[in-house]
């Protein structure tokens, strides 16, 4: 039994501390070989037609913004497709009346919400271009990202199935949204990369990715039984062996949730989608041709298990531990480590970052942050898993629910854009 301890004890400590330093690796290794230096040149370039999709569901404070920005980009020839997927306030009506004033914009009124997948295969199916350009209803394109994100396809070869943009955050006024700059900055966009160099990516970025339709078609579209469309259309793709780009340019603004109860319900489905996907996708650890997407996969699952022995463990050290000052040493002494090579993490990522989006100021946050992703993302995965299994037993299509969009000051908007 002691031994059994002890080895969960190093799982514990040992586990972040590893994937801590592969991301760092990784994501200099991608800075450094795959991520373009200067500002490409677009002229000369005989640009194919695209298809921009918006599924929306209950979008009317932002739908209309979000419009104007897709009609404004700088790409030459695109179309706008928005699907209103049943929502209950005044999506509909708005997109009825910008249909009027925007000529490339045609919109799909479906009155039942049938979840966003089931939206963007509408879209899919409405569309006139090989290329899809998919973005939430409450983001913001760079001017030039679908230019980066179309000329991939444009250089690369026909395996060439999807490429994901890179999502900056946009309403940055409070504490809740600074934290989450610092876990783009430093999580997220750190592991894109990582994985990227290393074997395959675990998503696309369903706020802003484009898709070579031939690709989707191949693999049946989107899975409407899925509550992360993304997620599961990203490993369909691989599974079929398209390949997926991860494209840092081609910025994405979008908003994030500004209250507890919103980022809680939004990363619980993250979680929920990830974990589904590992569920339905295990026959990839018996085939050796799918062997560059099997770290990406046992990776989810040791995540999984290190979320469930750290909470485990928490409680055996409070109960066996004859004071709590022994428990806090090994707490203390555990964390220091972990939290001094989060921040060397969050300096490499913020160094990395800085060439698409200056967040060197919120570096502060980044002090006290991991000890609070940690917790809170191991709860969230703890919640999730059982709603995974239920999910896969029940079956049906995954609907959507508003999200939390938080709020953001005009002015702040129009100065990151």
């Amino acid at each position: 039994m002691a031994h059994l301890i002890e080895g969960v004890w190093l799982f514990i400590f040992w586990y972040p501390l590893v994937m801590s330093l592969v991301w760092i690796a990784g994501s200099h290794i991608f800075r450094n070989r795959r991520e373009p230096k200067a500002v490409s040149e677009w002229e000369g370039i005989d640009w194919p037609l695209v298809s921009i999709l918006i599924p929306c569901y209950n979008e009317a404070e932002t739908i209309e913004e979000t419009i104007a920005y897709m009609d404004k980009l700088a790409y030459p020839h695109k179309e706008i497709i928005a699907v209103n997927d049943g929502s209950s306030d005044q999506t509909g009506e708005i997109l009825h009346r910008l249909a009027k004033d925007y000529a490339d914009l045609r919109i799909i009124d479906v009155k039942e919400n049938r979840g966003k997948a089931t939206a963007l295969k509408l879209a899919s199916f409405a569309s006139k271009a090989e290329y899809l350009v998919c973005v939430d209803s409450d983001a913001v394109l760079d001017d030039y990202a679908v230019h980066y994100l179309i000329a991939n396809f444009i250089t690369s070869g026909e395996r060439l199935g999807a490429v994901t943009g890179n999502p900056r955050i946009r309403n940055r006024d409070t504490l809740l949204a600074k934290l989450q700059i610092v876990e783009y900055a430093s999580i997220i966009g750190a592991i894109k990369r990582a994985q990227r160099v290393f074997g395959k990516v675990m998503t696309v970025s369903g706020v802003v990715v484009a898709f070579r339709k031939k690709a989707l078609v191949d693999v049946g579209l989107w899975d409407t039984d899925m509550i992360t469309e993304d997620i599961s259309v990203s490993w369909k793709l691989q599974q079929r062996f398209w390949d997926i780009r991860y494209e840092t340019r081609a910025l994405c603004w979008m908003l994030v949730p500004e209250t507890l109860s919103g980022l809680w319900r939004q990363r619980v489905r993250w979680a929920q989608g990830g974990q589904e996907v590992i569920l339905r996708h295990w026959k990839v650890m018996l085939n050796w041709c799918h062997r560059r997407i099997w770290p990406i996969y046992i990776e989810q699952w040791l995540s999984l298990l290190w979320s469930y022995s750290w909470v485990v463990m928490i409680g055996y050290v409070s109960i066996t531990a004859d004071t709590i000052q022994d428990a806090l040493i090994w707490f203390n002494f555990s964390a220091f480590f972990l939290v001094m090579l989060a921040l060397i993490q969050l300096l490499s990522s913020i160094f990395i970052d800085s060439r698409q989006d200056s967040v060197w100021r919120y570096f502060f946050f980044g002090s006290w942050y991991p000890f609070v992703y940690w917790i809170v993302n191991t709860l969230i995965v703890i919640v999730a898993f059982p709603k995974a299994i239920l999910s896969r037993i029940r079956g049906g299509d995954a609907v959507w629910t508003s999200p939390d969009r938080g709020a953001r000051k005009e002015s702040e908007t129009n100065n990151s854009l």
